[in-house]
């Protein structure tokens, strides 16, 4: 069973915010073990939002009590009735992320039973060695260039099996494939977006996110990989041009990497596209389906290659343009 890096803060900065506790001889001192394991976050950012709102919402908290429970004594009719009025607060003021926070806050001042300034410092001192710590053991992120690198290789992989099935159907029908890649390509892409939008939160000063933009782009590309499925599937009748595209899908099956060198496949396309043109018109029903679908395949292609042309700027210079080797 792996340990999750969240699990092992939380086992490292709760004993430590207690134990910084008890040294600064304040009561309740497990309050603030309890504070740091609520304030443990997937990312800097959430960590660095939460502790503020965690903060705001111990504090008010801490004032809603001394009124209520001072006032109105201390029983559970008076706690329900702060806490109705409490929460409704928080959410005007956009801090609901203290709520569970501000609980542990509101639960040590119900017990005490006797609220004064000492306390109420105690009551303080408690939420900023508890939120500290828990922003303090957040900084550290382990990198996640590993895993990314790893995703963008088994997707990589998956999207050459889809363009070689893409191939061989169009060129002699092959009905074996089972389309797997499909679903396990779905799920990656979900995954991948995800843990990027968290390694984006982990570098706040940071604009960009190369593997956040390589797997957008991806997943665009994906998209348009599942428009073709349909229009190779509609096609009845097989002739010498839907061979010269199979070979195009073979070729960029065999190409795919994370560099951009699409501009070599654009002017294939081109040439595709006007042999197209000049080919003879359709005889029959069949043979007209067959060229409608194979030139709204064209479309699909052209887009699925200035999504990857859009992406980064060209590794092919001017003298490579129309090196056939390249790969995209």
């Amino acid at each position: 069973m792996k340990i999750g890096y969240r699990t092992i803060k939380t086992a490292i900065g709760a004993p430590i915010a207690i134990t910084i506790a008890q040294l600064l001889g304040l009561q309740n001192f497990a309050t603030a073990g309890v504070l740091t394991m609520l304030c443990i976050q997937p990312s800097r950012k959430r960590s660095v939002l939460t502790a503020w709102d965690r903060f705001l919402a111990c504090v008010l908290a801490s004032l809603f009590s001394f009124v209520f429970f001072e006032l109105l004594g201390y029983n559970t009719i008076v706690l329900g009735l702060m806490l109705a009025i409490f929460i409704p607060t928080t959410v005007v003021m956009k801090i609901t992320q203290g709520i569970m926070t501000s609980s542990v806050i509101i639960i040590n001042l119900y017990i005490s039973q006797h609220i004064d300034y000492a306390f109420l410092f105690n009551q303080f001192m408690l939420i900023l060695v508890g939120i500290g710590v828990g922003l303090l053991v957040n900084v550290y992120m382990p990198s996640m260039d590993k895993t990314f690198k790893e995703k963008q290789r088994k997707l990589e992989q998956n999207f050459q099996i889809i363009l070689l099935e893409i191939a061989a159907y169009i060129r002699n029908n092959n009905k074996t494939w089972d389309g797997k890649e499909i679903t396990q390509t779905e799920e990656m892409l979900e995954k991948a977006t995800d843990l990027t939008e968290v390694d984006k939160e982990n570098h706040m000063l940071r604009s960009e996110h190369t593997y956040y933009d390589y797997f957008v782009m991806r997943k665009k590309q994906f998209e348009l990989l599942k428009r073709m499925l349909p229009l190779v599937a509609k096609l009845p009748n097989h002739d010498k041009f839907s061979d010269r595209i199979a070979d195009f899908f073979e070729k960029l099956s065999e190409a795919v990497h994370p560099g951009n060198t699409a501009i070599l496949f654009l002017d294939e396309l081109a040439d595709l596209r006007k042999s197209f043109y000049e080919s003879e018109l359709p005889q029959t029903r069949e043979e007209f389906e067959t060229k409608a679908n194979l030139f709204r395949l064209l479309h699909e292609i052209e887009d699925y290659l200035l999504i990857k042309k859009r992406f980064k700027k060209s590794d092919i210079t001017e003298g490579k343009k129309h090196k056939k080797k390249a790969l995209d």
